[in-house]
């Protein structure tokens, strides 16, 4: 094997390990049971395999409520992120106008202000109008903090997608909306699709603004940090299980469009 190879191999297998180890002693915590978790010295399987800290979880109220909200916020998040992001990069890439450098920039800079500077203003103004405690409030702020990059990686895409293809369809009789959606759209799906998945992640990890601007519509990550002081420890490692599966299940379903990506880039 050629150390380079070897090298890379490494790397990879190190980042796996990395990544999959502490979502695996979570796993054995969650169906493991209390003693489990209280058993010392740990060992790399558990004693026994149960589902009851699992079904003491969802029993407990509350929690379906909170993935529900969590799932409608995550879906709210993407479905703008997508809708606003997306023709803001091809005008990016496409147009060219005064200040298109300094717009990149005041992009990037919405990310330069930590939320729990803007939370408190963003508290009174959603009281104001009255959408706090909604989902629509939290994924509002979810949107802000994913647009950014839904924007950047949209107007890198539709760049590299050449001109002349669209030019070629105007031509045949396409109008450009036309040509866009028979043309640019399928090249540029699977790098929407890593969009999305990056636009769920962030809605469905956030907890501070979900927990400031909610008090009863709590998402799960919410409703968790709101009641860890008085839960039990197997309660927490079953909820931290339940935070990280559906977001693997979402990678996974899209997993084909990352795949085409990273074929498109590479060639």
């Amino acid at each position: 094997m050629k150390p380079r190879r070897f090298l890379y191999l490494s790397l990879a297998l190190l980042a796996s390990v990395w990544v999959l180890v502490p979502i695996y002693l979570l796993a054995i915590s969650a169906f493991g049971g209390p003693e489990t978790i209280n058993a010392w010295p740990k060992g790399l399987l558990p004693a026994r395999i149960s589902t009851a800290t699992l079904a003491f979880f969802f029993a407990v109220r509350g929690v379906w409520d909170a993935i529900l909200n969590s799932i409608l916020v995550a879906a709210l998040t993407m479905a703008m992120s997508i809708l606003l992001g997306a023709p803001a990069g091809y005008a990016l890439a496409r147009f060219v106008f005064p200040g298109k450098d300094g717009y990149r920039l005041l992009v990037l800079l919405t990310r330069a202000f930590p939320i729990a500077i803007l939370a408190l203003p963003l508290t009174v103004r959603f009281i104001e109008i009255g959408i706090y405690d909604t989902v629509f409030a939290v994924a509002l702020v979810h949107t802000a903090l994913a647009l950014p990059f839904a924007i950047l990686v949209s107007s890198s895409l539709f760049m590299g997608v050449p001109k002349e293809l669209e030019e070629a369809a105007w031509t045949l009789g396409c109008s450009r909306f036309q040509a866009f959606r028979e043309v640019v759209w399928p090249l540029a799906r699977p790098g929407i699709a890593a969009t999305m998945i990056f636009a769920f992640v962030v809605s469905w990890n956030e907890v501070f603004a979900a927990s400031v601007l909610t008090l009863r519509e709590r998402t799960l990550t919410a409703f968790l940090l709101t009641s860890l002081n008085e839960s039990p420890l197997h309660f927490r490692f079953a909820g931290g299980l339940f935070l990280i599966v559906p977001a693997l299940v979402f990678i996974f379903a899209v997993r084909r469009y990352l795949f085409s990506m990273w074929g498109i880039a590479n060639r």
